[in-house]
């Protein structure tokens, strides 16, 4: 009885945790549906696209483009993660007296989303000079050919290094993961959060800097993007799909690269 009792707590509190993630998540996704704050700016156009209209970089302006940057990392990466926040919080549960939900998966996730707000605000730095220098289009895309073919072959490539497989194997291996890299204390869950994300940048990076080819307010690339990262991360199959798809990424680019010299 007691043994039924405690494991309906535990599903009671992944349930809570997986709740909360699935609200910023969810919450991160409204955010960019409803043009990500800078509605003045955005005209939106059909197959999911938004246009950014010509504006004049600022403070204001670049805030709203990191918050922009740092909801879209949200809405892309917490799911991939959910399994490794799960099992944080399952393990602080298991063991009461050195840690508790709150003051561990909360603090790991926070580690982990830490590292995303460090690449936003790398990205927003990216963007402003491409903008500057007027390599970017309305939908916030490579006006360039060249350089869009040139990104889709640096990701297809870096999909079959090893660097993406180290890190992709700490990412679909969760319980080894913690195992490896886990610190005790609220402290010590956010260093682990924050090891946790660079192995995810470490993954992930070269798929982001793809939001460049397709647009960065282009909410379908978003969405597709997104569901390989989550696919790649929790399938058996993921491995393999990864490595596939960069060989079409690295195919795909010499073909737009040549069909655009040939026009």
């Amino acid at each position: 009885m007691q043994v039924e009792l405690l494991s309906r707590l535990l599903r009671c509190r992944r349930a809570v945790v997986l709740g909360a993630l699935a609200a910023v998540t969810a919450a991160a996704w409204t955010y960019l549906l409803l043009g990500a704050g800078i509605e003045i700016g955005v005209t939106h156009i059909s197959g999911g696209q938004m246009m950014a209209m010509p504006y004049v970089w600022s403070p204001l302006y670049a805030v709203l483009i990191s918050v922009m940057w740092v909801a879209m990392m949200a809405a892309m990466m917490l799911p991939s993660a959910a399994p490794t926040v799960l099992l944080v919080a399952t393990l602080a549960w298991e063991r009461p007296a050195s840690s508790n939900v709150p003051g561990t998966a909360i603090p790991f996730a926070s580690g982990y989303l830490l590292v995303w707000c460090g690449f936003s605000l790398a990205a927003t730095l990216l963007q402003c000079s491409l903008d500057e220098a007027g390599l970017l289009s309305g939908t916030i895309a490579f006006g360039n050919s060249i350089l869009a073919s040139t990104v889709l072959i640096a990701a297809g490539v870096y999909q079959c290094t090893p660097l993406k497989d180290t890190c992709l194997r700490h990412c679909r291996s969760p319980t080894e993961f913690v195992i490896r890299h886990w610190r005790p204390g609220s402290l010590g869950a956010v260093r682990t959060g924050v090891r946790h994300g660079l192995f995810c940048l470490g993954c992930c990076g070269m798929l982001m800097a793809l939001l460049f080819v397709g647009g960065v307010m282009n909410l379908a690339w978003i969405g597709a993007i997104a569901l390989f990262v989550l696919l790649e991360k929790t399938m058996p199959w993921g491995g393999g799909m990864g490595r596939l798809t960069g060989a079409v990424l690295a195919l795909w680019g010499p073909a737009s690269m040549v069909r655009t010299i040939l026009e």
